[in-house]
């Protein structure tokens, strides 16, 4: 049994066993669409503190309902934020997501805000809620502490061209590139360009037999995805639900026809 509380495989040791894992990218604090994406059967949820709230403690409850739907939970912490990545891996996330990760110096970083030493700088705790409350032994927590997926985000021209080094770097998992801040820093060019760099970083990605991490807004985009060797999915669930919406108002228009029966 892991300091988790569970004997269920990580995404880690599912990625090595060669597994495609799709979750959901939750912006809106809800722990409903937590256990709505557990009850669904999505293998992760990734709660975004980047773009989202921060609220450790909207945070904890998240991560309760997943625990209750056999759910794992991935983090997007904010830039550069050692502090909430040990508070949210305190709390029992099943990794992080490190966005703007421009070199391999960064991605070394990322890696020792997300581990214990010697892997990383993590402040060392096993009272917290990932360490049982204080009821598992040091050597157990640290051994179930190093299956934190690390997922770094490369967001820039810089970053792509130099995902090699960024993916290479020991204790990186998973590297996901950020589409619509990489448009961002290439001022938004012909779509062409974006796409050449997406595949660089992917490719580099692949060949340091790391997992590619792709955000998609539909099941045609997932599949394609995976088509291309994404090990990890995660859907855009403001765009899905969006899109969603906007097709039901759309059809409420046309059908209108009359008063309603």
């Amino acid at each position: 049994m892991t300091a988790r509380g569970t004997s269920r495989r990580t995404l880690k040791q599912r990625l090595a066993d060669g597994e495609r894992l799709r979750g959901a990218l939750l912006r809106l604090p809800s722990e409903t669409l937590v256990e709505m994406a557990g009850v669904a059967g999505l293998d992760y949820v990734v709660i975004d503190c980047e773009h989202g709230p921060a609220d450790t403690a909207l945070l904890q409850h998240h991560l309760t309902a997943a625990a209750a739907y056999g759910i794992d939970v991935l983090v997007r912490v904010g830039s550069a934020e050692p502090a909430l990545a040990l508070r949210c891996l305190d709390m029992g996330a099943a990794g992080l997501i490190h966005p703007h990760v421009n070199s391999a110096e960064d991605a070394r970083r990322a890696v020792a805000a997300s581990h214990y030493p010697p892997w990383g700088e993590r402040g060392f705790a096993t009272y917290s809620r990932a360490g049982r409350f204080g009821t598992v032994t040091a050597a157990d927590h640290v051994a179930a502490s190093r299956e934190a997926l690390v997922v770094t985000m490369v967001e820039t021209r810089r970053a792509c061209e130099d995902a090699d080094a960024i993916a290479g770097t020991e204790g990186v998992d998973a590297v996901l590139v950020g589409p619509a801040d990489l448009a961002a820093d290439c001022g938004f060019p012909e779509p062409g360009v974006v796409d050449a760099l997406i595949n660089r970083a992917h490719d580099a990605t692949r060949a340091r037999r790391r997992a590619v991490m792709t955000i998609v807004p539909s099941l045609q985009a997932a599949r394609a995805a995976e088509r291309e060797g994404a090990r990890l999915i995660v859907y855009n669930m403001a765009h899905v639900l969006m899109d969603t919406m906007r097709s039901l108002s759309a059809s409420g228009t046309a059908d209108a026809v009359g008063p309603p029966a």
